[in-house]
């Protein structure tokens, strides 16, 4: 059945009255009930919601260090991790380091042979090549040995994270994350690359305020153009996009828009995006893959590299490359899922599906496990833990929460012994499985879950914001409803019902025909709905499709970009 969304509050419609009933309405569901605050969320402005970077906790400290290393050309090395939020991460602040001309280089440790955060080797070898300030870019607080390795071969940390710390922190010479005890910034849902963001314009301001020589090469108002790459993580990463967040993913898009980053050209060329309308789907779902296929199935430095290069050619070959490396990640990611649903399938023949799936083999490649973990928990709306072998003996996986599921680092924490390490979001996570806890990791698990208070099992995608015609669904409200973008986690694109519909045509596409379009009509009207990985998305909505029935379906509307004219169509989000 349909359901519908609470009428909002008499005296918030009040508030709000500035707005028609559609506009407020949504606003309110995204806790906006103020004028302020749905005038601050409809006109993100730079100058007026960026938050002053010295006020996070531990900033000042930070930034000053960093502006003296400039001036004195100190060797600094920044470590960051090799993800879509820590390579955009790196990436800008080796542009803001270049630009300030700066004794730096950049070290991003490769996914399997090294594993996520610092590590003791790689802190070893900084040493040996003269390092003496380190900085972190989305890694690094729970990695409490390597960086007292550190401190030990006199190189100082500093370390910037927005990761849960756990019961010890690294002994760093000073900690950035916004997640730790004692921080009052306003703000606290930055990703990495964000942090590292307020992080360079902190020592920008620092260093002029110091009178240091360095910040004369850089002209006021630069750093803005940094914000490609921390709009590009901001997306990407799936963090809260209210805030700060919404500023930085908005102003994000404009530069990435217009920016000269001939690597950013190439690879969106490549994944057949036009730059002058790229969007956050465009990040999301054609951009971010292909950085992170680098890590995943070879080198990350290869999107390191595409992003900060200068040269047109050597661009051109590691978009192509990057390419390449995400067909690779797809088709083994796809032969994953198959084996993962053909356990599941056996599981519920015999006692059903469980209530946490947490399952693994020492064939899959831990790198791609969080991909396939993201669609099962989808698809079977709970959380899921998948694990594979690196390294020939650690066994290591990723974790998602599904719609409406526990916290994963509640999970671990909740755990005993089962895990090594882990930790990540509410959502989404990663962890080193101990070797003992393979032969019972369900049933683990599943004790984990039912320890946790219970959850709330809401689910804003069944839910409708409205309900509209075929008629309706125009051009002139797309624009009105694009007034919220951009789009993602504390954003959703609103869903709309459209109710007792009549299916004209139905068509699947792709290579294993695992993509549906359907032909949608009602009084004369009609509109195309479309959705990829269809049975993943629809579930049972999409069985016996048919010319001819009639259905309700809840979906997003959305421009046909590779159409003439960019008809509006329905991005599917169930069928009933």
């Amino acid at each position: 059945m349909l359901s519908f969304h609470e009428p909002i509050d008499a005296a918030v419609r009040d508030a709000l009255k500035g707005y028609d009933d559609l506009t407020a309405e949504l606003l309110a569901r995204r806790g906006i009930t103020t004028k302020e605050a749905a005038e601050a969320f409809m006109s993100p402005s730079y100058d007026a919601h960026i938050g002053d970077p010295l006020l996070i906790l531990n900033m000042s400290k930070a930034a000053l260090r960093i502006s003296e290393a400039i001036r004195d050309g100190e060797k600094i090395t920044v470590w960051s991790d090799y993800d879509c939020d820590g390579i955009p991460g790196g990436t800008l602040l080796h542009d803001f380091f270049k630009k300030a001309r700066a004794n730096f280089d950049n070290y991003i440790p490769h996914r399997h042979e090294e594993g996520f955060g610092v590590n003791v080797a790689g802190v070893e070898l900084l040493a040996k090549q003269g390092t003496k300030l380190m900085i972190t870019v989305d890694c690094g607080i729970t990695d409490v040995e390597p960086i007292r390795r550190a401190q030990e071969l006199g190189i100082e940390v500093i370390l910037t994270d927005h990761h849960l710390p756990q019961n010890e922190v690294p002994p760093a010479f000073a900690i950035i994350d916004p997640k730790q005890e004692g921080e009052t910034n306003a703000f606290r849902d930055f990703c990495g690359a964000g942090l590292a963001w307020k992080l360079a314009c902190a020592v920008l301001a620092v260093g002029r305020t110091e009178g240091h020589v360095w910040t004369l090469n850089i002209p006021v108002g630069w750093e803005k153009w940094l914000l490609d790459m921390a709009g590009l993580a901001t997306i990407a990463d799936m963090v809260p996009l209210h805030g700060e967040n919404r500023v930085i993913a908005t102003y994000g898009l404009l530069v990435m828009k217009k920016s000269p980053r001939i690597g950013l050209q190439k690879l969106l060329k490549s994944a057949r995006v036009n730059q002058r309308f790229i969007s956050e789907d465009d990040v999301g779902f054609m951009i971010a893959p292909r950085v992170n296929a680098a890590s995943r199935m070879g080198n990350p430095r290869d999107a390191f590299e595409l992003f900060t290069t200068e040269d047109e050619t050597r661009a051109d070959t590691l978009a192509k490359d990057l390419e390449k490396a995400n067909r690779s990640r797809r088709a083994l990611g796809a032969s994953i899922t198959r084996a993962v649903k053909e356990r599941l399938e056996e599981k519920r023949l015999s006692t059903g599906i469980p209530v946490i799936i947490a399952i693994g083999d020492p064939d899959w490649r831990p790198g791609l496990l969080g991909l396939v973990a993201n669609s099962v928990a989808e698809e079977y709306g709970r959380p899921v833990f998948l694990w594979g072998r690196e390294g020939g003996t650690t066994m290591k996986g990723s974790c998602r929460a599904g719609p409406g599921g526990a916290s994963v680092v509640a999970l671990i924490e909740s755990a005993g012994d089962t895990f090594v390490s882990g930790g990540g979001h509410k959502a989404s996570g990663g962890f080193t499985l101990a070797d003992h806890a393979v032969f019972d990791f369900e049933t683990r698990m599943a004790i984990a879950l039912a320890s946790l208070p219970p959850q709330d099992e809401f689910d804003a995608l069944a839910h409708a914001d409205g309900e509209l015609f075929v008629e309706d669904a125009t051009k002139e409200l797309l624009k009105r409803l694009e007034r919220l973008s951009p789009f993602g986690m504390g954003n959703p694109k609103p869903v709309f019902a459209f109710r007792d519909v009549t299916i004209e045509r139905v068509s699947w596409f792709g290579k294993s025909e695992e993509h549906l379009k359907l032909g949608i009509s009602h009084a004369g009207s009609t509109i195309e709905g479309m959705t990829f990985y269809a049975k993943r998305q629809l579930g049972r909505g999409c069985e016996n499709l048919a010319a001819g029935k009639r259905v309700s379906v809840l979906g997003n509307l959305e421009r046909d970009q590779f159409a003439r004219g960019q008809p509006i169509r329905l991005r599917l989000v169930s069928i009933h």
